[in-house]
């Protein structure tokens, strides 16, 4: 099939497919003489898993490893589970992260009047200095 069955058929856009190629994430695919790339459902199937391991987050390089140990029917379930519970951590600390951002402006926007005086202590928080982190 041609790459935009296989864009179609794997979820992943036909410019990520040649990306995926460019950086060796996905092998070469064959080629006609015109050098058209050719994909067989392999192909497709190895795009699928790396749409699906992007969708839950991992970086390009977590989905390579993840991709090589796939690959490998000798490999240890307990590398595979090590990785993913190395990603879970890394996902809860930005959803910390992102709960204390979402909390610090909730509070700005609480104390904001709202109306039409032009004092607003979101933007005068956002001009403020940085603050001492030790405090």
């Amino acid at each position: 099939m041609n790459i935009g069955e296989a864009a179609k058929r794997s979820g992943v856009s036909a410019k990520m497919i040649r990306y995926y190629e460019s950086i060796g994430l996905i092998a070469a695919p064959l080629r006609t003489q015109a050098q058209y790339r050719v994909y067989a459902d392999e192909d497709v199937h190895t795009l699928r898993f790396i749409r699906r391991a992007r969708n839950l987050g991992f970086s390009l390089e977590e989905s390579r490893a993840l991709l090589a140990l796939w690959r490998d029917k000798s490999r240890a379930s307990a590398d595979v589970k090590q990785l993913a519970m190395s990603h879970v951590r890394d996902l809860e600390a930005k959803a910390a992260e992102l709960q204390a951002m979402a909390d610090a402006l909730r509070h700005l926007a609480q104390h904001c009047h709202g109306d039409g005086r032009p004092d607003c202590p979101i933007l005068s928080d956002l001009a403020a200095p940085p603050r001492d982190p030790c405090c």
